[in-house]
């Protein structure tokens, strides 16, 4: 399979997720996820006496092995910096049969028998983008990633029957590998506040192996040698990752003000809409809140309402202002569909910089994660 056109195709099929609400990752989280693997069809070239038999028959030392489409695991554990940046360590293992081998000139493809597998270490790092939206009702997060490591590749009873002999390949060969990665998480706070159910596709490519062969029979003398062998692997994995040390917060309604004297002017009166972590969705309780507002302000005869956002302070500035000023948008577009005039609301964002509880710089604290709506 061509790599730019699996690749093509995979960021197609991930167009449709590009309006998905980002929500990224902050501290520690595992993962896993199984699917398919392609292995790529690898050019094979002979080394030592096997080599030197095939050219004194007049014939080619390179040729190429097919695979059968195979499986693959992934397991990783990593740390999110709470900014979309996330690094992790991973163990893979993929495996897959072989199907034919061909090359030989005058053998044509020969059937073959055997098992060709590849397991390592890779250190990653990856981006998952804030997008902002849903796609029906569902948040969605793109992210990217690249990686380096070790992959040891062992063809296990790898046989064919070429020129009258027999040539096996038995044995293990460890080299550095490198990957890319394209993919999707969709939160299952619902299931669990952190848990996530995750799709991506892995291009995993490895500098060329050199694994143990050995020729005997027909054509070939009797010899151990070596044959070098590329390895380059398609994956599409489905899988779950739970971040440590999630919570959510049910939303509430701060008491109102106390009454003034009679001979003062009306008071203000707040309203509080409480968010989940690193959350800028309504809840079904949020919008309550929020059509108790419209509600009182219609009755009231108000003329202006003041929307502002808040955030905790777990993640960096630059981001909690991002999600303040999200959080108050979405308060604001509840209110003009509960009737209420756009000219009537003034929306402000500040981040983590008005706490209702103070707390030390990543702390996550629900009473901080707040739109104040005040009916003036």
């Amino acid at each position: 399979m061509n790599f730019r056109k699996t690749l093509l195709a995979t960021t197609m099929l991930l167009v449709p997720f590009a309006v998905a609400q980002a929500q990224p990752v902050s501290g520690v989280y595992i993962g896993a996820g199984a699917g398919v693997n392609w292995l790529q069809d690898a050019n094979i070239n002979a080394t030592g006496q096997l080599a030197d038999t095939l050219r004194a028959r007049g014939n080619t030392v390179g040729g190429d092995v097919s695979f059968d489409m195979g499986w693959v695991g992934v397991v990783s554990l990593g740390y999110g910096f709470g900014n979309g940046l996330r690094t992790e360590i991973e163990g893979s293992y993929r495996e897959n049969e072989v199907d034919t081998i061909s090359g030989f000139r005058g053998a044509g493809q020969v059937r073959a028998s055997g098992t060709a597998r590849s397991y390592g270490v890779m250190a990653n790092v990856l981006y998952d983008f804030d997008l902002g939206g849903h796609v029906g009702g569902m948040a969605l997060v793109p992210y990217v990633g690249v990686g380096a490591g070790y992959i040891w590749r062992e063809f296990d009873g790898v046989r064919a029957n070429v020129l009258g002999g027999t040539v096996n390949s038995d044995g293990t060969d460890g080299r550095f590998a490198y990957q890319a990665i394209v993919g999707a998480a969709m939160p299952l706070t619902n299931v669990a506040p952190g848990l996530a159910l995750t799709a991506e596709y892995r291009f995993l490519g490895t500098m060329e192996h050199d694994v143990d062969t050995s020729s005997g029979g027909g054509s070939f003398n009797v010899a151990r040698t070596g044959t070098k062998s590329e390895n380059y692997n398609h994956s599409i994995l489905i899988g779950l990752r739970y971040a440590f040390g999630q919570t959510s917060a049910a939303p509430v309604v701060a008491p109102a003000p106390a009454p003034m004297p009679a001979a003062a002017p009306a008071p203000a009166r707040t309203y509080l809409v409480f968010f989940d972590f690193d959350r800028a969705d309504l809840t079904d309780r949020a919008r309550q809140i929020i059509g108790d507002a419209a509600q009182s302000a219609t009755s009231q005869g108000v003329t202006r309402i003041e929307v502002a956002g808040h955030a905790d302070r777990s993640g960096s500035p630059q981001y909690n202002q991002r999600l303040s000023e999200r959080r108050a948008g979405a308060v604001a577009s509840e209110l003009e569909r509960r009737g209420i005039q756009r000219s009537q609301i003034t929306v402000q964002a500040f981040g983590e910089s008005r706490p209702l509880v103070p707390t030390a710089d990543g702390v996550r604290e629900p009473q901080n994660r707040r739109v104040e709506i005040v009916l003036r």
